[in-house]
């Protein structure tokens, strides 16, 4: 629909799933018109309705806003931390229509770390075998009879390739510390030799996986199907038919990558909220716990 053409005499916005957002989690935005005639008018995408984004405006403080409407806030807990996200959405055909919206920051969801190690690729399928050529026909004249032609044999298929090694994962260090307050979060770092995580967690609903996983071996290539024998020709007698080829072997599955070894250090406040902490090393060492004094992360 065409907004410059239509008249609207107010305009509210509401994210798709509840008032606030998580770090590094996504929400739509939503945004309603409404006719002096009460008749309500809605954004597309997520809304549902025909309103375009492009004939809307919208302006993000912390959080972003992409020109679909969806908003997102950085996986850096530091950047939103103490703040509220706000937006202004207004509709530069209709000058002085404009609706504000506060998005707070949540902590109660599950977040993941993961530094899991790659999937092998899976190995090539073997070819198939060339089906061999029919027989020439000989004679059934019983005057002048001659043997019909033997059929060609099939030839043999290739085997698949195996499967390539999936990829290990490197060690992790989890530390955990608890920012104080009346309702107290969990500051959480999770690093390796090349990159750090750093996360805020709720440990009332929230949560936090932490995978170092050996990444999968791919799986084998199939192998070639063997050619067909080619039929005996027609004669006095029928010429033999080619013998099949025979099947190629299937590739064997590439081994798995190892899993990381992953060591947690938490400060002692913040061992009765272990229970939010899961960890996955598939392919590696048992994961280690220590506990000493750790300091705030940030």
């Amino acid at each position: 629909m065409a907004l410059e053409k239509t008249s609207v005499s107010s305009m509210k916005a509401h994210l798709e799933k509840g008032p606030g957002i998580a770090p590094d989690n996504k929400a739509a935005l939503i945004v309603e018109l409404t006719e002096p005639n009460g008749k309500v008018l809605v954004t597309e995408g997520k809304g549902g309705g025909k309103v375009m984004w492009k004939d809307l405006s919208v302006t993000a403080n912390v959080v972003n806003v992409n020109q679909k409407g969806i908003v997102s806030l950085n996986a850096d807990p530091r950047i939103g931390e103490g703040k509220t996200g706000h937006l202004t959405i207004t509709a530069p055909s209709h000058p002085g229509l404009k609706a504000e919206l506060d998005i707070p920051f949540r902590y109660d969801v599950a977040f993941v770390a993961n530094f899991s190690g790659r999937n092998g690729m899976d190995g090539l399928s073997g070819l198939d075998g060339s089906n061999g050529s029919s027989g020439f026909p000989g004679s059934t004249d019983p005057n002048n009879p001659s043997p019909g032609g033997d059929g060609g044999n099939g030839t043999d298929g290739s085997n698949g390739k195996d499967g390539y090694p999936g990829g290990n994962a490197p060690n992790a260090l989890v530390r955990i510390a608890v920012q104080s307050g009346y309702h107290p979060l969990l500051q959480v770092s999770v690093s390796t030799v090349d990159e750090e995580k750093l996360f805020l967690v709720d440990p009332q609903g929230g949560s936090l996986s932490v995978k170092a996983d050996g990444g999968r071996g791919g799986s084998g290539g199939g192998g070639g199907r063997g050619g067909k024998g080619g039929s005996g020709g027609i004669g006095s007698p029928n010429g033999r038919n080619g013998t099949d080829g025979q099947d190629g072997r299937n590739g064997f599955d590439g081994p798995s990558g190892k899993g990381g070894s992953i060591r947690v250090a938490y400060d002692p406040a913040a061992k009765p909220y272990l229970g939010i902490i899961h960890l996955s090393n598939l392919y590696g060492p048992q994961p280690t716990f220590s506990e000493q004094s750790v300091p705030p992360l940030w």
